[in-house]
């Protein structure tokens, strides 16, 4: 079975590295020989020295790949990454934060419980998960945030923002060039084109650590998110062109609060 990682990465040359060295040694020393890797790293309208620590990690792995855009934005970097891995015939294609809040163990726990699901993604919320370092704010805008998306898109999931999921190729195919959103809304868009084209998906109670250097702020960050998801449901609603001037308020909003 072919696996590709792909791992959207802005600003991250002081994580990275570790990330990049705990996924490659886990999977390169997998003793089930039925798994083939790769780790791709979209690396995104970055400042720092992300390709740098990426490309000196990639000579030690064979297995990492990285690519170099200038457009930004977690959505956009996943989305290139699924048509890279679209067009290299991977089996499973899935994400995960550049933090290594999720760890290469926990994220293997993803790949084998997937069964016969179209995709499985993790949960923080589950009464089985196991987190450390979450805060309480960032627990109540987690848990705020999933409240509003399943009011909107009536979704059975308890965390649809954790920054682990895989899919298979199947799947990735059939949403990866339908996809609006590429910021705060972006995992919620994904699982709602799963949901439109009835693929099936699982959700598994996860491993998480809370790690520094989160974008996360108590007032900009809930408005995006709620601005986010408020143009994504008009976007899907059937009576989108009444909504339309609801719709171009939220994008303006939106654009006003992320170039504060």
């Amino acid at each position: 079975m072919k696996i590709c990682i792909v791992i959207p990465a802005y600003n991250e040359e002081k994580r990275i590295g570790k990330t990049l060295e705990e996924y490659g040694a886990f999977f390169t020393n997998l003793k089930n020989k039925d798994f083939q890797y790769q780790i791709l790293v979209v690396i995104n309208n970055t400042k720092d020295k992300t390709e740098e620590v990426v490309k000196n990690i990639s000579k030690k792995y064979k297995e990492i790949n990285y690519l170099n855009l200038k457009p930004g934005g977690k959505g956009f970097a996943i989305i290139e990454g699924f048509k890279w891995a679209i067009k290299k015939d991977f089996d499973l294609i899935g994400f995960v934060d550049a933090d290594i809040a999720t760890g290469p163990e926990a994220f293997f726990d993803l790949i084998k419980n997937i069964g016969n699901s179209d995709g499985i993604i993790a949960s923080r919320y589950n009464s089985r998960a196991k987190i450390k370092g979450l805060t309480f704010s960032r627990k109540i805008l987690g848990k705020g945030f999933n409240l509003i998306s399943r009011f909107f898109f009536m979704f059975p999931f308890s965390d649809t923002q954790c920054g682990a999921k895989i899919f298979r190729k199947r799947v990735v195919e059939k949403v990866a060039y339908e996809l609006n959103i590429t910021q705060w809304a972006f995992d919620i868009n994904l699982l709602y084109l799963c949901k439109k084209n009835k693929f099936k998906i699982k959700e598994l109670p996860t491993v998480w650590e809370e790690k520094e250097g989160s974008t996360i702020t108590k007032v900009r960050t809930p408005i995006q998110m709620f601005l986010a998801i408020l143009r994504l449901r008009i976007i899907y609603s059937p009576f989108q062109r009444i909504f339309e001037p609801i719709k171009f308020i939220a994008k303006i909003g939106d654009n006003l609060i992320n170039k504060k």
